[in-house]
Formats: structure tokens, sequence, C-alpha cells
């Protein structure tokens, strides 16, 4: 028989590109079951020690949790804290919680405990005052009139302009600040590195999507700009059943947005620098994703018994 190499080439190749489309195929396959599954995180034993050993008490209240309490929000007797990452955050993030929120179930917390000096948690109708230095804050929700994140700079700008030509200024007479603000206008204001962007503080809503709206059209948030994070998809147990996939989870916004803000905004290489802070999301996610796997398993066990 005679030996055709060209053919044995093409069938070769032909096999090669086969194996590595089912790769590709299964890489995608279990990314989409895991989307947290690249995650640049610490280690997790110490919440696999904890699962194992069940609810434990709070240091502080006294009450029976697991992983942390969710209204003092420290870590439980059985998780030490040195084991708990921090995170450095960019900016300074305030949550407005709903009073109506259930503790147990926000995602706020994880914040407060994986970047205790960056986040407070505030009780609604209690919010701060943010009038005076409304240039330097941003409340990331979803509406009419809200922005991407690319556009912060460039509207966080437009504030400033605004509040530096004031009423009392003088058309005729360039102030230290206009002549300042005068000699940024040939900057391109969406480019951080020109000119920087005033924003020191972000917002974040944590309530059920049916009850945001009492918070967010309250007055004191009116005049704030608003930032919606479009593109992010959220793998939230807990989805609201109506709401698009877009809707995230208090944690998953947070986090979306610093990593859109440090490569958008700051201009800087993302390499997992706030990956930590879905050390308990991400941890919580699996558990539950298995527990439900595991029951799902045992109802076919069951139904072939029968």
């Amino acid at each position: 028989m005679a030996f055709n190499a060209s053919v044995f080439l093409q069938e070769n190749e032909e096999s090669n590109s086969q194996r590595m489309e089912k790769k590709q195929l299964q890489n995608n396959l279990v990314a989409s079951e895991d989307p947290l599954q690249n995650l640049c995180l610490a280690s997790q034993e110490v919440l696999q020690k904890a699962q194992q050993s069940g609810r434990s008490r709070c240091l502080k209240c006294g009450g029976s949790r697991m992983f942390y309490c969710y209204t003092c929000y420290v870590p439980i007797e059985n998780v030490p804290v040195e084991q708990i990452p921090l995170v450095k955050l960019p900016l300074k993030i305030d949550i407005i919680k709903h009073p109506n929120e259930t503790d147990g179930k926000s995602t706020a917390v994880h914040a407060k405990l994986l970047a205790p000096e960056f986040v407070n948690i505030y009780t609604y109708p209690c919010i701060p005052e943010y009038e005076e230095k409304d240039h330097e804050v941003a409340l990331i929700f979803p509406g009419p009139q809200s922005v991407s994140i690319k556009e912060i700079s460039f509207h966080l700008q437009k504030r400033m302009k605004s509040k530096d030509r004031g009423p009392k200024d003088d058309p005729d007479i360039p102030s230290l600040k206009r002549k300042k603000t005068e000699e940024q206008e040939g900057c391109d204001l969406n480019e951080s590195k020109c000119i920087g962007t005033t924003l020191k503080k972000i917002i974040f809503i944590d309530s059920t999507w049916n009850q945001t709206n009492k918070i967010s059209t309250d007055e004191r948030l009116q005049g704030l700009l608003q930032v919606e994070l479009k593109t992010r998809k959220t793998c939230f147990w807990r989805h609201q059943k109506g709401k698009p996939d877009t809707f995230l989870s208090t944690i998953e916004a947070i986090y979306y947005f610093l990593v859109d803000y440090h490569t958008n905004i700051l201009k800087e290489k993302y390499i997992g620098q706030y990956d930590n802070l879905l050390f308990f999301y991400s941890f919580m996610y699996r558990m539950i994703k298995n527990a439900k796997c595991s029951a799902v398993k045992k109802g076919k066990l069951s139904d072939k018994v029968k």
C-alpha cells in the first residue's frame, strides 16, 4: 500500500483542529458553569474549615452565625480575622442600606469585612451630606440620566468648571480658578492622565430591586452623577424574577465598578487587585451551587428507587 504523506498530514491537521475545538468548548462550558473560577483569591481554607465545623458565635454580640456576623461586621469565632484578606481600594465607598433589607441576605457586609477602612454602611433614612462635594461623588445606579464609567471624568470636570465659574465671578476678571480651568481646555476630558479624575467616593444602594426607588429618588441623592454598569452579568444565587441579569448584587456591583475604574479611568493594568472583594461571595456561590447539585442528584436517585 502506497503511503500518501499529504493525505496523512491533512487528516492529522483536521484531527488536531477538532481536538482544539473540543477543548475550547469544554473551557467555555467550565467558565459558564463557574464564572468566578479565574479570580486571584487568598486561600479559602479558613472558610472550608468553618463550613465543616458549622455555625459559631460572634465575639461581639454572641449571635450564632456562619463565617461572619452580618450585624457587627466581623468574622465569627472560628474564622480568625488574620486569615481574612484585606483589600486596598482606590476610592471610598458609602453603602445606603434599605431598612427592610434582610441583614443575613445582604452582600454589602462583604465589602465592609474585606475593606473596612474604605467602606461605610448607613441605614436609610440616614444619608451623609454630599451636596457640597457632588463633583467628587458618583451614585452607582441605573437610570435614564446615568452615564458609563468611561464618561465619569468628563461629567465631573464639567461640574468642577461650573463651581469655578460661579455667579459671583466677574466674567471680565480672570480669577486664578478660572485661569487654571481654561488652561485645561486643550485636554481631552476623558483622558485621566491629562487632567485626572476628581472622583473620590462612590455610593451604592443595598436593597432588593423592588425597594430601591425609595432611596434612589431621595432628594439628597438627586443631584449626584449616576453611573450604570451595563455590560456585567450577575451570578447571584438570589436573582430576582423579572429583572435583567445586568442587575447585580451589591458586592458584584462594587467589584465590577472598581475593575472597570482601574482600567478605564486610572489607565492601569488590572492583575486582580480587587478580586478578594469576592472572597466570601465566590466561596458561598460554590457552596450553594454544590448543595443544589447534590439535591438534584438525590432527587433523581429517589425517583429511580420509586
